[in-house]
């Protein structure tokens, strides 16, 4: 069966569903159009599973929730101004949205808003012809003004007019054309790659959240390299995450190092390979992806050319995690995200002492330590940022993170590891000392996480008598 067969047949299974049947019946009723319309009709032709249901239609919001409300277990509101109302029919939410005809200035992205009268005139404002597509309901009429199956057959992404008009209309539109390069393995058409290359600049005045939203959705999914190569390449990636970019170092004909700009989306798609064989089916780990991607971004910064040709970048995890925790602030991820991907890029040169001489148990214990809750990612991160090409190099640091993982392990089981804790708490300090809580508590509590850390578990009765001598010794 070919391909536009197929997506026939999908179609119609889709059409046929109770929430979607339900649906056209009682706009058919009430004598107005709708229409299944966007991505669950791209989808059908691609063979995707559809997990969105979104429609059009010709009524107003008021006559949407008029004709929903008898059919939904839940109507709200997720953009009356802008025509669109959601319920909750057969244990799926829908989106039913008024016909648009917007009128953009072109300074800003508030658009004034107009209802449109036509589908035809609804799908021609839409970003891209393979989204512009629709299903007339219940007629199941597929609807394509753009050629939007010819792009979906070439896998090309192209916009329904001139695309510097539709980067215009809408700025965010050109980011999204990375994330659908990525997520649906489409190639973008020439004068789209052009406008986006034109008019990048003009992305700074869609809001930061926006943005944000965006860039996540594109890291989110099974490949984001490709998405990321366009943004690069038009220069979007310079306006909202320059620090990716700066890290295509020049070289010169007596220094050489690795390609940190390639090394970096190399250890990205490592990073997700590990991500989906230790936690397969799961959701994608957004801060495991931008500690990856964002891992080196110290290097330029750091980067110096030694006699011999040798080029060192001496403490750029460091320099890298302040520069990441700038950026993911200013891109208004949540302070949650920012402090793991600070703490994994800060972290991620750690092991590479692993293999230059064995660590003792307390080396290791700090280790765990430090990296806390972000342990299982960091063992991701570190094993990604593995790209040589020498095989025996490689091999070597396989082995020698195994048994780093084994020793932790091992560690855990005897010592309570994931909650490294002194041998005596708060409490039990200013009994035996006979303070009262303060700054010194806190530091005779330190003391004793350290002698825990590089000892391990020393018994109350040991505890006491050292932290008695180091009292002595410090008074």
């Amino acid at each position: 069966m070919d391909t536009v067969a197929a997506a026939v047949e999908r179609l119609d299974r889709l059409a046929a569903t109770p929430r979607v049947h339900a649906l056209a019946t009682a706009f058919e009723k009430a004598g107005h159009e709708l229409a299944l319309v966007g991505g669950p009709v791209r989808d059908a032709f691609l063979g995707r599973a559809v997990n969105d249901y979104d429609f059009t239609t010709s009524a107003t919001p008021d006559e949407i929730l008029a004709i929903v409300t008898p059919l939904a277990s839940a109507t709200w509101d997720v953009g009356r101004d802008f025509g669109t109302i959601a319920a909750r029919v057969d244990g799926e939410t829908v989106e039913i949205t008024t016909y648009r005809s917007d009128v953009y200035d072109g300074e800003t992205r508030k658009p004034e808003v107009a209802f449109g009268d036509t589908l035809e005139g609804d799908l021609i404002r839409r970003d891209f012809t393979v989204n512009a597509m629709a299903l007339r309901l219940p007629q199941r009429v597929l609807v394509d003004p753009s050629g939007g199956v010819e792009d979906l057959l070439a896998a090309t992404l192209k916009t329904p007019g001139a695309a510097e008009d539709s980067f215009r209309d809408d700025p965010l539109r050109m980011m999204r054309a990375a994330r659908f390069t990525s997520q649906l393995g489409f190639t973008v058409a020439d004068d789209v790659r052009q406008a986006m290359t034109d008019r990048a600049q003009t992305l700074s005045i869609v809001s930061i959240e926006r943005v944000n939203d965006e860039l996540s959705k594109l890291l989110k999914t099974d490949d984001p390299v490709p998405g990321v190569r366009l943004l690069v390449e038009t220069g979007i990636a310079a306006l909202v995450l320059p620090e990716l970019p700066a890290t295509m170092l020049e070289r010169d004909e007596h220094h050489h190092h690795k390609d940190v700009y390639e090394h970096s989306l190399t250890v990205l798609s490592q990073a997700i390979g590990y991500e989906k064989e230790r936690h397969p089916g799961e959701a994608p780990d957004l801060t495991l992806r931008l500690a990856a991607l964002l891992h080196d971004i110290g290097k330029p910064t750091t980067r110096r050319l030694e006699p011999g040709g040798v080029v060192t970048f001496h403490h750029h995890d460091v320099v890298g995690a302040k520069l990441a925790k700038k950026r993911l602030k200013a891109l208004r991820y949540d302070n949650d995200t920012i402090a793991s991907v600070y703490r994994l890029i800060e972290l991620h040169l750690r092991f590479f002492g692993y293999t230059e001489g064995g660590w003792t148990d307390s080396a290791v214990r700090r280790y765990v330590r430090d990296a806390g809750p972000e342990l299982e990612r960091l063992h991701m991160l570190t094993r990604a940022d593995v790209t040589t090409r020498n095989r025996r190099k490689a091999d070597r640091l396989g082995f020698a993170y195994d048994d780093l993982e084994q020793r932790i392990a091992e560690l855990r089981e005897q010592e309570e590891l994931d909650s490294l804790r002194p041998d005596l708490n708060g409490d039990q300090i200013q009994q035996i000392l006979g303070l009262k809580p303060s700054r010194e508590v806190g530091e005779a509590y330190r003391f004793l996480l350290e002698l825990r850390t590089d000892e391990g578990p020393l018994g109350e009765e040991e505890a006491t008598r050292r932290l008695l001598e180091w009292w002595s010794a410090r008074s």
